[in-house]
């Protein structure tokens, strides 16, 4: 995928990773002056991409407070996945009739790095990811479906990261059900791909009682 320029793009990218892996606590409150430095970029960057976080509901904006960085709970992400269940199959389906070549080679291009997983490394697979989800939901080619699923998939990722217990396994695992949506979008099966979009929800929402039971 093309490499993202936009320096609100940018901060954005740094700050919602900087949440999904804790580096800023679910329920901390920081001043705008504190993220630009954390961040490294200046004001206009960082509240706008600060503005798309709180639509996204990763942080809360308190005017002459700061920002507050939104706790997670399993109460919230089954009920999220509920929602990105029904969403991530329709994406899928219509990526399978509307992805062009370009984007299937990319899809294949992922799917082989899924496929040939090395050693965990977390953030390298959440970079991995969101390119998975963004380029579904682009190809999807329908952009309401973007601005839907962008939210959904970044939340229940961070709740993902927050609660794994074996990188290694988990990682193969998520791996091999993305692969699968993927390797199902390039062939052109529909159903199969709609099925391996369940397969991936079944997982998710397995994985979210299991963090109850590990309490």
């Amino acid at each position: 995928m093309q490499k993202k320029t936009n320096k609100a793009d940018q901060a954005y990218d740094v700050l919602q990773s900087m949440i999904t892996f804790q580096e800023l606590p679910p329920g901390s409150m920081l001043s705008e002056a504190a993220l630009m430095e954390l961040a490294g970029f200046g004001r206009t960057p960082v509240r706008e991409a600060l503005q798309r976080l709180a639509r996204e509901r990763m942080v809360e904006i308190h005017p002459n407070r700061g920002v507050l960085v939104v706790g997670t709970s399993v109460e919230a992400q089954l009920k999220l996945l509920e929602l990105r269940r029904t969403v991530e199959e329709l994406a899928v389906r219509l990526a399978t009739h509307r992805a062009n070549a370009e984007r299937k080679e990319a899809m294949v291009r992922l799917a082989n790095r899924l496929d040939n997983l090395p050693d965990a490394d977390l953030r390298a697979f959440d970079r991995t990811l969101k390119e998975i989800h963004e380029l579904i939901a682009t190809a999807a080619d329908n952009d309401y479906l973007l601005v839907a699923m962008t939210p959904l998939q970044g939340l229940s990722r961070r709740f993902w990261f927050a609660h794994i217990q074996n990188p290694d396994e988990e990682l193969a695992t998520a791996a091999s059900l993305h692969s699968a949506i993927l390797h199902a979008i390039c062939h052109g099966d529909e159903e199969e791909a709609a099925a391996a979009s369940l397969r991936l929800n079944d997982y998710l929402v397995e994985f979210s009682y299991r963090t109850i039971r590990s309490r």
